[in-house]
């Protein structure tokens, strides 16, 4: 695997930290040269430092991806700094408040869509020509336990990770025959720093309460970034429109 990777361009959004950040360390293990966007400046170039030290070559862009000229930038300094793009983890995402749908709020529900689905695909959007132009590229988003089931997170995050399924399966379809790959891991619970801040009185942890005891063993980011990667690779050369449950089996339960 090491030797297939080396000389690509990868872009790795909300690299600064858990499945980002363990995702660009190991895509530049492998050779892999990494854009890492982030929100948040110090943990992005932190990743990009820390691939440096170990002989790797990573640039941090800066911005929060809900701004389209953010996502503008990301694209742009990969192709300006690196002249290619031949992987896309679309791996940002924020949780929700756990509200039900009567309990959510446009502002948190505008949010959470514009994160974890409108970015994602507006980046596939801007990422998708220049690909297309080469004939090859990866796509891998991550989806959530809750794209595939209803009773894992609140309304607007788990609208949101079923929006990034339909992305993948519809994006797999229209290039599968044009060189363009894309797949999506769906994590259970996995020990990152994503922020649950719960709304008081909020009835999705009553709702989806007595569903948590399947979730079985919090991965760590590592375990989510070995998927993401093994996607990414030539491993995976047949695979499309995959949704790969990285959930120690609780989407079996």
């Amino acid at each position: 695997m090491t030797k297939e990777f080396e000389g690509k361009v990868a872009i790795v959004t909300g690299g600064g930290s858990g499945i980002g950040r363990a995702t660009a360390i190991r895509l530049a293990d492998l050779g892999t040269t990494v854009v890492v966007a982030d929100l948040h400046a110090d943990t992005a170039n932190e990743t990009a430092s820390t691939i440096r030290r170990s002989g790797g070559n990573a640039v941090a862009v800066v911005g929060d991806l809900s701004d389209p000229a953010v996502v503008d930038e990301v694209v742009t300094t990969a192709i300006r700094d690196f002249t290619a793009i031949d992987i896309l983890i679309n791996n940002a995402g924020i949780m929700d408040d756990m509200s039900a749908p009567h309990e959510v709020s446009d502002a948190v529900w505008e949010r959470l869509i514009r994160i974890n689905l409108t970015a994602p695909f507006q980046l596939l959007r801007a990422v998708v020509p220049h690909m297309l132009e080469r004939g090859r590229g990866v796509i891998v988003n991550t989806a959530s336990e809750a794209g595939l089931r209803g009773s894992a997170a609140g309304t607007a995050y788990t609208v949101s990770k079923h929006g990034v399924v339909g992305l993948t399966k519809s994006a797999a379809v229209m290039y599968r025959d044009r060189g363009v790959r894309v797949n999506a891991v769906a994590p259970g619970g996995v020990a990152t720093n994503l922020e649950v801040a719960i709304k008081p009185g909020a009835a999705g942890p009553a709702s989806v309460g007595a569903y948590q005891s399947n979730i079985g063993r919090v991965a760590t980011a590592d375990e989510i970034a070995a998927a993401i990667v093994f996607l990414a690779s030539d491993a995976a050369s047949n695979l499309s429109g995959a949704v790969l449950p990285v959930d120690n089996g609780w989407s079996a339960v």
